[in-house]
């Protein structure tokens, strides 16, 4: 990965996943885990976000 990344994206990714992200960039293992769990996480937030939309249109 050729991305110049930011203190605050380091700081991100330390706090939200426990790795660098220079170890995240090295690491296809932990990448492919971190990545799992965003997909996750973002299909948790779109099935919340459908069922209050539900909520606000009955």
């Amino acid at each position: 990965m050729s991305l110049n990344y930011t203190a605050e994206m380091e700081k991100a990714m330390q706090q939200a996943h426990n790795i660098s992200y220079a170890e995240y960039s090295s690491k296809l293992d932990e990448r492919l885990k971190i990545e799992e769990k965003r997909q996750r996480e973002f299909e948790r937030s779109q099935k919340m976000v459908a069922q209050v939309d539900r909520q606000l249109h009955k």
